[in-house]
This record gives structure tokens, sequence and C-alpha cells, in this order.
């Protein structure tokens, strides 16, 4: 029996994902008593330690950059699945939930997670280095993503309101959808070598050596297991957003900032891989974690959102308000002149972690 025990508890990475599945079949749709959220919390953190796990697992058998792909991919599908639902349900608040889920997910993953990376890096290490090839081509990515999908929508005329016509909206879809495979294409074949971590001299780190790499069988079972334990994240956020909701109302504070919750425990697995990357000295694995994100979220959203406005009967706002274009617009200024050197000390961590506590500020104080 303690035999038993032991073994499950050196497994729990394998048994999480699938609690995590059933419990979420379980309570689906359902009002859910104080003792069920705190049971669907618990839970949930088991889900995120564990995606994080097998996330890794993967990425030691597949290599870089093609590991952190993985996650963020896979977090972003299951992420745009949760958002075109929420679309479906209909709703007056429906209308902004694709815009403020991907501004979200833009200022936790280009200012928290990197900042975050940076500043343990660095403290750590003496000094962050990263390649600057490869990140600025991500950066620059990210930058006209976001500008074409969530900024030019304030400023055109063909339709009333931050909205794009029927044609905008098709064409913002299509350019996302051909940057993001642009970007992959480079990432993963064509120029690999500037997506890899480097060594202090500057030499692309191919493989590493603290560990032999999991045989195929054990990544494809990883791979399994990291589905579903995504698929619980996603589902089990969902389920406690009520509450989240009601705890916010209770507070007073903007609906936006329930958007912000449930975007920070989706990308609470590419938070903790990042971080880990970056305690181990890969800046560089840290950086394809954050910018990957922030790029699937916006290339896989605006398409997905766009084809799913045939079927919504209300209004679909993209556009950004003025506060949130002065951040996003600083956003990308700091992140250019952090990129540009190739190394970053605590101040770069630091200054892009005030740019993310200046976001939380002013969801909760707009």
């Amino acid at each position: 029996m303690l035999a038993r025990l032991r073994s499950l508890t050196t497994r729990w990475t394998d048994v999480v994902p699938v609690a995590a599945v059933v419990l979420l079949a379980l309570t689906w749709g359902r009002d859910l008593p104080p003792a069920a959220v705190a049971l669907v919390t618990l839970v949930l953190a088991g889900a995120v330690l564990a995606a994080v796990h097998h996330a890794e697992v993967v990425a030691h058998r597949v290599g870089e950059p093609f590991g952190s792909l993985v996650l963020a991919v896979a977090v972003t599908i299951i992420e745009v699945a949760l958002i075109v639902t929420l679309m479906l349900d209909g709703g007056d608040k429906s209308a902004t939930l694709a815009r403020d889920t991907v501004f979200a997910a833009v200022m936790i993953t280009c200012n928290g997670i990197v900042g975050i990376c940076l500043l343990v890096a660095s403290l750590r290490h003496g000094l962050a280095v990263f390649n600057p090839e490869g990140t600025g081509a991500a950066l620059a990515t990210v930058a006209t993503l976001a500008t074409l999908s969530l900024v030019l929508p304030t400023f055109t005329t063909s339709k009333p309101g931050p909205e794009f016509s029927t044609a905008q909206l098709t064409f913002a879809a299509l350019s996302s959808l051909a940057l993001y495979g642009l970007f992959v294409a480079t990432q993963t074949v064509r120029h690999r070598d500037y997506f890899l971590p480097i060594t202090r001299l500057g030499e692309v780190i191919t493989e590493d050596d603290h560990a032999e790499a999991p045989t195929a069988r054990t990544a494809r079972i990883s791979l399994g297991l990291l589905g579903l334990a995504l698929v619980g994240v996603v589902g089990l956020a969902k389920g406690v957003s009520p509450t989240i909701e009601s705890g916010v109302d209770a507070a007073g504070l903007p609906h936006a900032v329930v958007g912000v919750v449930i975007a920070l425990l989706v990308l609470l697995p590419e938070t903790i891989a990042a971080l880990r990357a970056a305690r181990r000295d890969r800046v560089q694995t840290s950086l394809n974690l954050a910018l990957g994100s922030a790029m699937a979220s916006i290339g896989l959203t605006i398409p997905a959102v766009a084809l799913a406005s045939v079927w919504l009967s209300g209004p679909l706002v993209l556009g950004l308000g003025a506060t949130h274009m002065v951040l996003l617009a600083l956003t990308v200024v700091v992140a250019s002149l952090t990129v540009v050197p190739g190394r970053a000390t605590p101040l770069q961590g630091g200054v892009h972690l005030v740019l993310f506590a200046a976001y939380l500020e002013l969801a909760v104080n707009p």
C-alpha cells in the first residue's frame, strides 16, 4: 500500500491532468458552491504545474525552438476556443472580450513574463544574454500584429466606432495568419539558430547538457498529457470565472479585471516554464515563450474571431482606447531598446515590470 502511494506521489504529473479533465466534465456549466470552487482552484494549480512539467519533457525531446513553440501554440489554441465559446454565448460584454483578452495577453507576456525573466536571469547570472536577431524579429512581428488588429480599428471610418468593416476584418485575419505562419517558418526552418540560447560569448547552445533526452514514447505521452492539462487549465478557469466576476463586482472593480485574472491563470504554464528557463540561463528560451505566446494570441485569435463573427449578432469591438494605445506604444519602444544590445541588466527587467504594474493599476483604476 505504501509503495502504491509513493508511486502515485512521484507520478502526480500524470494523474492531475486526467483528474482536471474529469473534474471539468463534472462541473461544466454548473453553479459551484464555495467548497467546489476551492477544489477546482486546487486542481487548477496542479494542472498548471503538470502542464509545465510535460511541456519541458516535450521541449527537451524536440529541442529549441520547437519546444517553446509547442507550449505557446497549445495554450493559445485552447484559449482561442474559450474566447470564441464565450462570445457565441452572447451578451453585451462579449463585444470587447476578444480585444480585452488579446491585449491582456500582450501586456502579460511582453512586460510581465519578459520583465521577471530578465530580472531573475540578470540577478542570478550577472547579465541576461540572448540573440537580438531572433528576439528582434519576434518583437517586430508582435508589434505589427498588435497595431493592425488592435490600434487601426480605432481610426478607421468605414464603420462607426472602434470596429472593422467586413473587408477590413478579413484583411486583418488573413494578414495575421500569414505573418504568424511566416514567423514560424523562420523560427523553425530557415533561421532556427537565431532562436536558440547562446553563451556569454555569443555561441549558440544546440543541446542542453543537464539531462538525457526522453524517449520518443515518453515524449508522446507527455504531449498527450500536456493537452489534457491545458484543457483542464482553461476549462477550470472558465468554471471559476463566475466566482471571480462576483468578487470583482462586490469589490466595485471594472469588469475588465475579470479578463486580466483569467488571462493570468491561462498563461501561468508559460510563465513558470519561462521563469525556469531564465534560472538556467536560457533567456532566449524565455523570450521565445513570451513573445511567441503574444504572437500566437493575436495571430490565431483574430482569424478565429473573424470567422465567428459570421454567427455573432452583436458588434465586435477591437480598437483600443487612448490609455491602452499609449501603454502598447511605450511597451514596443522599451522592448526595442531592450532587445537591440542582446543583453540586459536588472534595470531592463525592472522597467518592463513597472509597465506591467501600470497596466494592472489602470485595469483596476481606469
